[in-house]
């Protein structure tokens, strides 16, 4: 039986509760197969980590974690806590230090999600964004020049390498060319004079090897727009990771709202542990009331399965979830429900028993 070495970060606020119900997915899929087994290992860091020990996660910790094979996070964030401590030092750490350079992120309208668009169809919602991951905006790299001074400059640089640049397009194109579907580029090439004109060529000198894929490329305002007025138009989408960041929080609202996002960081070549979490913030303020949505830690869950080589097992998570929306008796208030966080787990855990046994 293969065994699968897990790492679980489940963070501040809602993250333990709405992970605890992708674990119980993940655990109920292995159950009905003997093939493979997960072994869950949990670390506290996160916000209150930090409150203890300064740090939010050990010294050593990318050196722990370095011998799973995956990570499942839940959230970060807390106050008291700036954003930028909680997420350079721990979420964006662990992309970087883990080479997770592509992040992918359906934006999908399940059967029985809300429709927010009126001229839309719910089969027009059905986009896969591969967002670059490890720099772009997302660098780190700067300054803060004469800081509290009258004459204070801060200077916060894009770095967009040959290499970082090709290999999450030519990631996106191979996507599209497995999947059978257009790749739509999204830049900003009339402002950003030096960045966005080197991505779009690039994307132009890639695409020359995949005669077979149909391609667009838009500006990043324009393509905001689109999204809204004819999201049909968009399949595969690879962007920047800024971009990236921004677009798929639209996505999420058009595919029935941030409970159901999911998102996977991963690092293709398999060197080091890829990561999976809902993209959905640690909202504090219902933190320990049992009324989180855990619908997206659930299909990041089955992005991870996809990721261990079991898709039948990703589409048949991706199905109960259907099964639970259509239905809909056991949803959370945030879907106009009543159920419990843990209800909502036990119902998918339930559908997903008669659905492969």
């Amino acid at each position: 039986m293969e065994t699968f070495k897990i790492a679980v970060i489940a963070g501040d606020g809602i993250g333990p509760e709405v992970i605890n119900e992708g674990v119980k997915v993940l655990n109920k899929v292995a159950e009905l197969d003997s093939g493979f087994q997960f072994e869950f290992t949990y670390f506290p860091w996160g916000c209150e980590f930090y409150t203890k020990h300064g740090k939010m996660m050990d010294d050593d910790g990318i050196e722990q974690l370095k011998e799973f094979d995956a990570i499942y996070l839940g959230a970060v964030g807390f106050p008291g806590v700036p954003d930028h401590i909680s997420l350079w030092d721990l979420l964006l750490r662990i992309r970087k230090s883990f080479d997770q350079y592509v992040n992918i992120r359906p934006v999908t309208l399940l059967k029985g999600a809300h429709l927010p668009l009126v001229d839309a169809k719910r089969e027009d919602i059905d986009m896969l964004f591969i967002r670059e991951n490890s720099e772009g905006e997302y660098s780190g790299a700067g300054d803060w020049l004469f800081k509290g001074q009258e004459h204070e400059v801060v200077l916060q640089n894009s770095v967009f390498s040959r290499k970082g640049t090709e290999r999450i397009i030519r990631y996106a194109f191979e996507m599209a060319k497995k999947e059978g579907r257009s790749l739509t580029s999204i830049s900003k090439a009339n402002a950003l004079n030096y960045s966005m004109v080197f991505w779009d060529q690039v994307f132009e000198e890639v695409s020359a090897d995949y005669p077979e894929v149909d391609t667009a490329s838009y500006l990043v305002d324009a393509a905001a727009m689109l999204m809204i007025k004819d999201p049909k138009r968009f399949e595969v989408v690879v962007t920047s990771n800024l971009f990236g960041d921004i677009l798929t929080d639209l996505g999420a609202a058009l595919a029935g709202g941030i409970g159901l996002a999911a998102g996977a960081n991963i690092n293709p070549e398999r060197k080091f542990p890829s990561m999976f979490e809902p993209i959905h913030g640690s909202a504090p303020d219902i933190a320990g009331q049992g009324v989180a949505n855990p619908l997206a830690s659930i299909w990041s869950a089955s992005q991870m399965l996809d990721f261990f080589g079991y898709e039948q097992y990703g589409r048949t998570v991706l199905e109960a979830m259907e099964h639970l929306l259509v239905e809909g008796e056991v949803l959370t208030p945030d879907m106009n429900g009543t159920a419990s966080t843990s209800e909502v787990g036990d119902r998918v855990v339930h559908i997903i028993d008669s659905l492969i046994k």
